[in-house]
């Protein structure tokens, strides 16, 4: 009995692969997102003022900044909780696939909120006319918060490893 109860819930972790699938399509939807929005900037890239211009582009390195965060979560993921990937020996393997571990994966999540959250507030401080200080000071905290986590996680990681 305990036997198939320990077979049974590590062949669970397959339960996983949907989801990490899923986060492909998400990829795609944000990649149709990333191209409608280069579709409306070119028309009116002449008629844009420089600060409306660095605020489209802030935007799409922000979903760029997502994109990579997708995949990294989608592989890793994958990897280190369902199964290794199997790629073909004439395919290109990405350096990082198969060295990072869960731990890893949360620090580098982590750096890649932290690097989301600045380019967004960067984008509310070009702005900063628009909104009203205690709006702004909420995303600066907001900010701060994600940036202190990080610091925290990375913190208590090299502690655990110590």
């Amino acid at each position: 009995m305990e036997r198939f109860i320990e077979n049974t819930m590590y062949a669970a972790r397959w339960l996983l692969a949907p989801i990490y699938f899923g986060l492909a399509f998400a990829l795609l939807a944000l990649a149709i997102k990333f191209f409608q929005e280069i579709w409306h900037i070119l028309p009116v890239v002449l008629a844009l003022s420089e600060g409306d211009l660095i605020l489209k582009l802030l935007s799409l390195i922000d979903m760029a900044l997502v994109g990579g965060l997708l995949v990294m979560v989608m592989l890793s993921g994958y990897e280190n909780f369902v199964s290794q990937l199997n790629v073909d020996k004439g395919e290109e393997r990405l350096d990082w696939l198969g060295k990072m571990d869960s731990g890893s994966l949360k620090m580098k999540v982590a750096a890649s909120i932290v690097a989301i959250s600045s380019i967004h507030l960067l984008r509310m401080f070009m702005d900063a006319q628009q909104l009203e200080s205690e709006q702004l000071m909420w995303y600066v905290i907001i900010h701060l918060t994600f940036v202190f986590s990080a610091f925290a996680m990375g913190y208590l990681d090299k502690l655990t490893k110590h």
